[in-house]
């Protein structure tokens, strides 16, 4: 057995020695655990994570030191090695794989001091560039949610931002699905975002532009996507009932991890749909809001928008899009509702169409840069009951 230690996830400088000593055979780290977790975990087991994911329901993914290696490892095969920004919360398995992926490359990342933004994203990164000075400058990396990239994009008329989104080889981009514009906004302004898909449970992102990373598999299943391969988690700490539900294995013994999305592998890519348990049911017809929302996000004003499910007497059930005020576009929200149901009635069909569009002051996020979508639609449905209706 190995010990598990509860590990500051906010100290860096502490984090990064406990995972080299977990990767070690160490103490394992338990990064956002939670009360009754036990003191001790399987041998070879590196990292614990607590993470509610899509589901809302909390759980303890178990990683053990091979998986993360083997994640780590895959992405250099495809975009390379070099220096890290640690831009993320690294108590997420986006932010604790810049570490692995780091302590693999004998390097030190570099951290973004204090609260995220263009400016102190821009001096973190020309700190890691003044830390290996001379012509042989290592290749450059970080990893970003969408958000975080939009507000990047937003400030690059400033020079000095721009400079710093430039300086990295790759960004990966992760955590939700990256809107279309946003990302042909990066790729005009001369920066090279790479679009993963992944989970804790598969110690982050293993798929990159579409494409399974080299020791990854995807298939699908009833139209589930499963992956298999080395850097699959071991399971759900102290939840065997659900790790059996979640990692099954084939008719050749080969292990497979749910997903839960939905989705389709065509000539080796990979396209996501969206949560199989994202669906509401209008009129008696399925829709799934994962695939109204990237319809939505192409809008121009409403590229960060989310789309819930709430109650409607007349179809069960409809989708309403919520927006931050400061992104929508200065035109009424009524045009911009009207170009939203428009896109969506040509793509997924009428049928689909957004209800009604919220506008609210900001949008609840996680720790993870990701929207809660959780407090969003707790929201929404207290203004329901609370006799206000949706404003449109």
């Amino acid at each position: 057995m190995t010990a598990l230690i509860p590990t500051d996830a906010e100290d860096p400088q502490q984090l990064w020695e406990a995972l080299r000593s977990a990767l070690e055979g160490g103490p394992a780290l338990g990064l956002g655990m939670v009360a009754g977790a036990p003191e001790n975990v399987a041998e070879g087991i590196a990292a614990v994570i607590a993470t509610s994911g899509s589901s809302g329901v909390p759980k303890r993914v178990a990683l053990s030191g091979e998986a993360l290696r083997a994640s780590a490892e895959a992405t250099a095969a495809r975009i390379g090695s070099g220096r890290w920004l640690l831009a993320l919360p690294a108590g997420y398995v986006a932010g604790l794989q810049v570490l692995v992926r780091s302590l693999l490359a004998g390097t030190r990342p570099e951290s973004v001091e204090g609260r995220f933004s263009p400016l102190s994203f821009a001096e973190a990164t020309r700190s890691l560039q003044r830390r290996t000075p001379g012509a042989d400058l290592p290749d450059l990396y970080t990893s970003l949610v969408p958000a975080q990239v939009a507000t990047l994009l937003d400030a690059a008329d400033d020079p000095a931002v721009l400079s710093a989104l430039r300086a990295y080889r790759a960004i990966l981009v992760g955590g939700q699905s990256l809107p279309e514009p946003l990302r042909e906004r990066a790729a005009a302004q001369g920066v090279h975002l790479v679009r993963t898909y992944g989970s804790t449970e598969t110690s982050g992102g293993c798929v990159y532009d579409g494409v399974p990373l080299d020791t990854v598999a995807v298939r699908t299943v009833d139209g589930e996507l499963r992956i298999a391969g080395p850097m699959l988690a071991e399971g759900y700490l102290g939840d065997g009932e659900l790790t059996a539900r979640a990692f099954v294995r084939d008719e050749l013994g080969i292990r497979w991890y749910r997903t839960g999305d939905l989705g389709l592998v065509e000539d080796g890519v990979v396209r996501v749909h969206g949560r199989a348990d994202n669906v509401i049911v209008s009129g008696g017809v399925n829709i799934s809001l994962d695939r109204v929302e990237r319809v939505v996000r192409r809008i121009p004003g409403l590229h960060e928008a989310v789309v819930i499910g709430v109650e409607d007497e007349r179809w069960g059930e409809a989708s309403v899009i919520v927006a931050a005020r400061g992104e929508v576009l200065r035109r009424s929200e009524s045009e911009q509702l009207a170009q939203a149901r428009d896109a969506v009635a040509d793509e997924v069909g009428k049928h689909a169409r957004p209800s009604r569009l919220i506008v609210v002051d900001e949008l609840d996020v996680l720790a993870s840069g990701k929207p809660d979508r959780e407090a969003i639609r707790r929201a929404v449905a207290a203004l329901h009951r609370a006799g206000r209706g949706l404003p449109e």
